[in-house]
């Protein structure tokens, strides 16, 4: 039986992951009908709306949604049509960490991917590829298996490929476009290979053959938690060394540079910052602590624990930095905080380092300004609330407050935070902010994104992350 000839794809779930990707396998690949399911209308809506306002913001995928939507890429909440027509089934959905039960706090939910495991064995009547796109932990293939094969109709085969994202949020399509490599899991058989080949024919319309890796289901799924495991622990460990460089004296730029210099160590993830956030790191790091856990391995576990656990020290030694160099107190104090997202260029806030900086504030009875330029303002209220462990909203908003702009939120502030490093923060007119601010006016850096010297000779009192200047 030879390879299946894909013409029908279909992916559940219309998030950061199964948006992007399959708005990119549409466009390399015209002649295959891609449709995009999802269960949450709205979120459909946004993507079919007529003014492109599409529900997540990720540089250059408007242009991608405008050239193949209505051609070939469709999104729609009718689930079962998709799975019914597709040759292929992406399984897109989202994989939190627990919060109660078994592994709670470590352990990646799959309540999502095995409802979604259960609607293709339900509604299928004919044999479908189907992919893990999800970032899961090492052998749910195994489970999703179980799960088809044991509610599968007669002549219905599944055959299960891992093939996990490796997209950063702010450069998602230029990964699509040119990822460094394309990872594809399957079962050693002659059907598995099948499978790969099918999915492999896919991505060759645009990726080079040398870059797509075709590997065991089970090092599929472990490589990708293993990469964003090690990518957070070069973070940490640069983190680490700022609080050496304040420490000292020394320049956390000037250190990196230095290491980053050495071929065997490279330049990348060697920038110092508040913290790492997102929604893959300490999830999936997470997960790693609780697999080595359960394969008795106490040494790994508690090894890579410690890189998430110097993550929440880095934000913690901050916050308290900026409440050492405001006298000690900033209660009833304006702290302006700019950036909310956990990174530039996207509206994602999960793991942001800045809920847990505001969080810190509110403990210490400070008054919050926040300005993000992407992030909309129910969702900073929504992680506000949830960090806030049930906090009424009117009592939050007793301390916090949204602006509307950078120049508002800093008005009549003590201190300014640069918690995400937006470029237009570098652009600022900060001499009218400067103008505008309770003296002495504070700045901490907590990106590494301002001219520390420019802002001092305007009269800020500037503090940077991983540099030991003295005010």
């Amino acid at each position: 039986m030879a390879p299946v000839k894909v013409t029908k794809i279909c992916c559940i779930g219309a998030g950061y992951v199964g948006g992007p990707t399959c708005a990119v396998i549409a466009l390399k690949c015209p002649e295959i009908q891609v449709t995009i399911v999802d269960l949450n209308k709205a979120r459909v809506d946004a993507w079919n709306s007529d003014d492109f306002d599409l529900p997540i913001y990720e540089p250059g995928l408007e242009e991608v949604v405008r050239q193949c939507r209505g051609r070939n890429l469709f999104f729609s909440t009718d689930v079962d049509k998709g799975i019914l027509e597709a040759d292929l089934i992406f399984v897109s959905v989202n994989t939190p960490t627990k919060k109660s039960g078994v592994g709670a706090g470590f352990a990646a939910d799959l309540n999502y991917v095995e409802l979604a495991t259960r609607r293709i064995a339900a509604v299928a009547t004919s044999s479908k590829i189907v992919v893990e796109k999800s970032t899961v932990p090492c052998r749910t293939a195994e489970s999703m298996r179980t799960i088809l094969e044991a509610n599968s109709k007669p002549g219905c085969r599944f055959d299960i490929l891992s093939n996990p994202e490796f997209l950063a949020e702010g450069t998602a399509i230029t990964d699509l476009f040119s990822p460094d490599r394309v990872l594809i899991g399957s079962l050693q058989t002659k059907e598995g290979k099948d499978a790969c080949r099918s999915l492999t024919d896919v991505y060759a319309h645009w990726v080079p053959i040398e870059r797509i890796v075709t590997v065991g289901l089970w090092s599929s799924e472990l490589s990708k938690l293993a990469a964003n495991a090690m990518l957070a622990q070069r973070i940490s460990s640069i983190n680490a060394l700022s609080a050496i460089c304040e420490a000292t004296g020394a320049n956390i730029d000037e250190v990196a540079n230095a290491v980053g210099k050495d071929s065997r160590v490279g330049p990348k993830f060697l920038r110092a910052s508040v913290g790492f956030g997102g929604s893959c790191f300490q999830k999936d790091i997470l997960n790693l602590v609780y697999l080595s856990e359960s394969l008795h391995l106490p040494e790994v576990a508690a090894y890579w624990r410690q890189v998430v656990e110097m993550n929440e020290y880095q934000k913690g030694r901050f916050s308290k930095r900026v409440v050492d160099t405001l006298f000690n107190t900033i209660t009833g104090k304006k702290i302006a905080i700019l950036g909310f997202a956990f990174k530039a260029d996207t509206g994602d806030t999960r793991e942001s380092a800045a809920i847990t900086l505001i969080k810190n504030f509110q403990a210490e009875r400070a008054l919050v300004t926040i300005y993000d330029p992407q992030v909309l303002h129910s969702q900073i209220w929504s992680d506000l609330m949830e960090a806030s462990s049930g906090v009424p909203l009117e009592t939050i908003k007793r301390q916090v407050s949204i602006a509307s702009s950078a120049l508002e939120a800093c008005r009549d502030a003590e201190a300014v935070v640069i918690a995400t490093e937006w470029k237009e923060f570098r652009t600022i007119n900060w001499e009218g902010v400067y103008s505008h601010m309770t003296k002495p006016a504070f700045i901490f850096d907590g990106r590494l994104l301002l001219d520390a010297e420019k802002l001092r000779d305007i009269g800020f009192k500037v503090t940077v992350i991983g540099r030991g200047e003295r005010l």
